[in-house]
């Protein structure tokens, strides 16, 4: 008979710890590949350089973290610009505006750029 619902679970492994047989295995793969080191690096010297930088890119997606696209957008209770629409030499002009929003008189000059710009 299942437990109600709405009932507090019990028993059973807590959340976030972690699986014995996953662990077990992972601790066994990272001696295994620590104590045939030098033995992998002449199989990865043996192959075509084709075939070596797959091996290679393979490897690396366990140990670098891929990249993932990022969209942002930027607002201030004014209106919201799509930037990504920007052609480089008007994100290069923003850019180079950028360091005079510090002062009062490179504030106003980046609002009527950018305005301009952002058209």
């Amino acid at each position: 008979m299942s437990r109600p619902k709405g009932t507090p679970k019990t028993g059973g492994r807590k959340a976030g710890t972690p699986n014995k047989v996953t662990q077990d295995a992972r601790e066994w793969l990272t001696q295994l590949v620590e104590g045939n080191r030098e033995q992998i690096e002449r199989d990865l010297q043996s192959l075509d350089p084709k075939d070596r930088l797959q091996v290679l890119e393979k490897f690396m997606q366990y140990t670098i973290p891929k990249l993932q696209a990022v969209e942002a957008t930027v607002h201030d209770d004014g209106p919201v610009y799509d930037y990504s629409k920007l052609t480089d030499d008007e994100l290069l002009t923003l850019y180079r505006l950028l360091p005079k929003v510090q002062s009062d008189s490179g504030l106003n000059e980046l609002y009527s750029t950018s305005s301009t710009v952002l058209k």
